[in-house]
């Protein structure tokens, strides 16, 4: 016993004094660590203790004061006086606390601050009751945001979605959730938020989303709509599955427009959106959005826009149908690439009637192709389907429709032979094929097989660079064409095959080039002339009215030419002498899907620095191209038609503009001039003349300008097409094209305050606007608004005025029909 109770003093003796030595130093840290405008003394009556003070009520956690005065009585510390207390990841902060240590309840009272936690909560309140054990409390009077770090007057932004909520009574149950009572949400500052969305009761699960039943949403206090229940994002943690905000809308030939959709998130690699508007003149729609990630260079996107139409005009015409298009991009194992785009469109009629953008409303043409392809070691082989429609009018079956399927291709770059300097390569095809169109059809296959092997030798002599190149052609057709004088031809079901030899001699002399000692503008500049002299020939091609015309494989002729061009180019550095601008990093969106309202697959991605005008980048602020051929075979072996438009390889090639329709021995005048003096401006002006009719065949001119938030773009296209087949006006205007096209504006979409824009198309050749647009917008801290007029003129099809706006919320989603990928600017 004696022993047994001398082990007992000894051990209780010595664990005094461990205790001893921990609240020295326990106090020694904590009185290091307080502010300098705080005293380590209170200045109050010899019952208080220091001001700070440091206790353990869970294992291997602290609670740290920090107050001007402090009482203690057993458990229960009073506070007073710029008191904090901290714990785990939490700062409170208050007039008065009281602080119980041993239950871990805490009451403060006057501007109550509560900060912290993973998602950098911030809450203002009068008083509010707590548990640091449970983390569960009340709060009265409360003005509090999730996402926003306050350090001091500054406040940072920690995440993209931040979040601003106030209620009378806020209840929070655990570290992440918060029930707002008597309260609303928004996105802008306080105390005066711009729009607000209150409700009895919100459900805040800080990190994912805010719950709101019977909610009412606010503008400036007015009440605009009621939603008995609403989902508002607390942090952009990825995409969720709901109802998107309704879309309204006004047109002339549709009427009033309601619409809603809903957002289905599948996972993480893969959405879909659904919805449907009601066209009160005309009908329903019904839009569908599919899009995948399956691996990290694959993609898929499969979208549906669809009309049911009651019918246009007196005699009620149905314009409705269908427009479906598949993208894909995927790949497959062995280094196989599989890619996907298919369009399909029901009638050119719908397109004409029902679509949103005058580019894609006037387009004719529908492409597409499915091919599957392997690349190793210089050679390619892959297989393709391809289907192509172009509409010549909105009249049923008025389209020529070409297809191939299936194709199977095989190429190679050009290889060295042995060690020599020669070089050999191949192209080689094996494809069904057909064409259909009015008055014409082909068979349901078409056999077309074709191989062309090549051989070169590049040579370069004291700065003189020559090419010359040699090839075989050879195709085969399973059918043919019996040559007409007024018609197209007759189908022949006889084989045809065709043997061609091709060669090509390249010379490109010397560059000329000077460097000019005088700058302009800071800048040094060269300027540099690059002569080439092509002669190319074919020969062999002698049954050419008889060939199938599917593609650019079967307009090929003999001929005989010579081209002959240069390219003048000018170049710019800077000195050094004046201020540079740094370079800067931009940040784009990398767009590997569509967005939408309910989020993106894809994020942001930095892109390289702009260094245009820094001093170690030289760029080319002129290039002007100029060609011409000369033609020693002025018939192309008999392939020319006079009086009909023609189309070669060897015109296509120069120009995309057809311009053969007698014997002739020069071209037109190639003319490509692109002025890029800097990163705000763009000039472009393409230019074929005809020395031997003395006319402008085509001109483009493209020019665009951005000085600080106003810029400027317009083009002009011109054409004058001999042979071209036209559907309106007289003769004279069947072969004319002009157009002109303005875009001015001010501002950009994130632009804080006032932007706006405007635009228009006029066709000058018939003397009518065919389209024009005007869009405004204004953007505060926290939403903006957008309105538009929209204008089509297409002729007796589509004569009609829009009215659509956009009301965007920060972090919410955007309410109208305005849609971001169709605005101006």
């Amino acid at each position: 016993m004696t022993c047994r109770r001398r082990l007992n003093i000894t051990v209780k003796l010595v664990s005094h004094f461990l205790l001893l030595w921990l609240l020295v130093t326990s106090q020694w840290l904590v009185a290091q660590e307080l502010p300098p405008n705080v005293p380590s003394q209170p200045a109050a009556a010899a019952s208080t203790r220091p001001a700070t003070g440091l206790e353990r009520p869970l294992p291997g956690e602290e609670v740290i004061i920090r107050a001007r005065e402090q009482e203690k009585s057993g458990d229960i510390y009073r506070l007073r006086g710029e008191v904090e207390v901290s714990f785990r990841m939490f700062t409170f902060r208050a007039t008065e606390i009281t602080y119980n240590s041993a239950s871990g309840d805490l009451e403060a009272i006057g501007h109550v601050m509560f900060d912290g936690g993973p998602h950098d909560e911030h809450l203002e309140a009068s008083r509010a009751t707590y548990n640091v054990n449970t983390e569960s409390g009340k709060f009265y009077n409360v003005i509090g945001t999730v996402g926003a770090s306050f350090r001091g007057r500054n406040v940072v932004l920690t995440t993209s979605n931040p979040f601003v909520f106030s209620g009378k009574l806020v209840e929070k149950s655990g570290r992440d959730r918060l029930i707002v009572h008597r309260g609303s949400i928004t996105s802008c500052s306080m105390p005066k938020p711009k729009w607000t969305f209150e409700a009895e009761k919100i459900d805040v699960v800080v990190g994912e989303d805010a719950k709101m039943y019977h909610s009412t949403f606010r503008i400036r206090r007015i009440p605009i709509f009621y939603f008995p229940y609403v989902q508002h994002p607390v942090e952009n943690l990825g995409r969720q599955s709901g109802f998107l905000i309704p879309t309204i809308g006004r047109s002339s030939r549709k009427g009033n427009i309601l619409g809603e959709s809903f957002f289905w998130a599948i996972n993480r690699s893969a959405d879909a959106t659904i919805g449907a508007e009601y066209f009160s003149r005309r009908g329903w729609s019904q839009h569908g959005e599919f899009r995948a990630r399956p691996s990290e260079k694959s993609n898929v996107e499969l979208r549906y826009f669809g009309v049911f139409d009651r019918g246009f005009g007196p005699t009620g015409q149905d314009q409705g149908g269908q427009d479906i298009r598949l993208n894909t991009d995927i790949e497959l194992p062995h280094g196989f690439r599989a890619v996907t785009n298919v369009n399909y469109l029901s009638s050119f009629l719908f397109r004409l009637a029902f679509s949103e953008t005058f580019s894609q409303a006037v387009n004719s043409e529908v492409k597409s192709v499915v091919f599957i392809s392997k690349s190793y070691n210089g050679f390619s082989f892959g297989g393709m389907s391809s289907r192509y429609q172009n509409f010549q009018s909105t009249a049923p079956g008025d389209r020529i429709l070409i297809a191939h399927a299936p194709t199977f291709e095989a190429s190679s770059v050009e290889r060295r032979i042995g060690g020599t300097r020669a070089m050999w390569s191949f192209d080689a095809s094996a494809e069904g094929v057909t064409r259909r169109e009015p008055d014409f059809v082909t068979a349901d296959l078409v056999g077309r097989f074709d191989l062309a092997p090549r051989l070169s030798l590049p040579l370069i002599i004291k700065g003189w660079s020559l090419r010359a190149d040699a090839g075989l052609r050879d195709t085969f057709y399973t059918q043919r064409l019996q040559p007409t004088p007024t018609t197209v031809g007759t189908l022949i079901n006889d084989t045809l095959e065709r043997h061609a030899v091709e060669g090509a001699v390249e010379l490109r002399p010397p560059s000329i080039s000077r460097v000019f000692d005088r700058t302009v503008l800071d800048r040094k500049l060269k300027h540099t002339i690059e002569p080439r002299v092509i002669y190319r020939y074919v020969a062999g091609v002698d049954s050419f009215p008889a060939t199938i015309r599917f593609d650019a494989r079967d307009i090929l002729s003999n001929t005989s030419e010579v081209e002959v061009g240069f390219v003048n180019s000018i170049y710019a550095k800077r000195t050094g002498n004046g201020k540079q601008r740094e370079c800067a990093p931009e940040v784009q969106p990398e767009r590997k899907g569509n967005e939408n309202e309910a989020g993106t697959i894809a994020g942001e991605a930095a892109v390289p620095k702009r260094c245009e005008d820094s001093g170690v980048v030289t760029r080319e602020v002129l290039r002007w191209e100029l060609a011409q051929k000369y033609f020693l075979n002025q018939d192309f072996g008999g392939a020319l038609v006079p009086g009909r438009r023609n189309v070669f390889t060897t015109t296509a090639d120069l120009t995309g503009i057809a311009f053969l329709t007698e014997p002739r021995r020069l071209s037109p005048f190639v003319s490509r001039l692109r002025v890029l003096t800097s990163a705000n401006t763009d000039v472009q002006w393409n230019l074929d003349y005809d020395p031997r009719k003395g006319r402008i065949n085509a001109s483009t001119v493209l020019a665009n300008y951005r000085i600080g938030d106003f810029f400027f773009g317009g083009s002009h296209a011109f054409l004058h097409a001999p042979g071209e087949v036209m559907t309106l006006g007289p003769s004279d205007a069947q072969e004319r094209f002009s157009q002109f096209r303005i875009l001015l504006g001010f501002g950009h979409p994130n632009k804080r305050g006032f932007s706006a824009g405007a635009s228009t198309g006029f066709d000058a050749n018939f003397g009518f606007l065919q389209y024009s647009s005007a869009q405004t917008s204004y953007n505060w801290d926290c939403c903006g608004v957008s309105v538009e007029y929209r204008r089509f003129a297409l002729g007796s099809v589509r004569n009609e005025n829009q009215f659509r706006f956009a009301f965007t919320l920060a972090n919410v989603g955007t309410f109208g029909n305005l849609r971001r990928q169709e605005r101006l600017f």
